[in-house]
């Protein structure tokens, strides 16, 4: 009886745990500036010291590792100055950075019942790798992941881009 209840404790822990264990966040990959260039100026705003430097323009024949200092610099940028942007901002912010939004997938802005959520996920899926993205109260992270077998980035319930 002990051994039974040993695996079934077992057999619990990993069905639980598997499905988790790609939701860890990783540590952002943010560009700052660094100290040297945060003298005082007079047009100086706090704000500045957060905004990466700039990223290499976007390069839609390359891969998606190639491509994530741009998606970073674009999510920051956008952070930065709105701290509680929603799905079509940061949608509309890649566009503008120049990812194709076809590529794209996001959750949902509310639950089901319009409370907030938590954080926001986004993909841009260049070739056979996504470009992840999380923001919410614990900040901005981002990575870089091959697609799903399904051909998407996000697993769950995703939102419509029709706009």
């Amino acid at each position: 009886m002990a051994t039974t209840r040993r695996h079934l404790l077992v057999l619990m822990t990993l069905v639980c745990a598997v499905p988790l264990a790609g939701c860890v966040p990783t540590a952002p990959d943010t560009i700052t500036r660094s100290s040297a260039s945060l003298a005082p100026s007079p047009t100086a705003s706090p704000k500045d010291a957060t905004i990466p430097a700039p990223a290499a323009s976007f390069r839609p024949d390359s891969s998606a590792a190639a491509n994530k200092a741009r998606f970073d610099a674009a999510n920051t940028r956008l952070f930065v100055a709105n701290q509680s942007a929603n799905g079509r901002a940061i949608i509309d912010s890649l566009v503008a950075a120049g990812f194709d939004k076809a590529s794209m997938q996001l959750t949902p802005d509310t639950t089901s019942i319009d409370g907030g959520v938590d954080s926001i996920l986004f993909s841009v899926k260049i070739r056979d790798s996504c470009l992840l993205g999380q923001h919410g109260a614990g900040g901005y992270s981002s990575a870089v992941e091959p697609a799903l077998k399904s051909g998407l980035c996000l697993i769950g319930k995703t939102r419509a881009i029709d706009w």
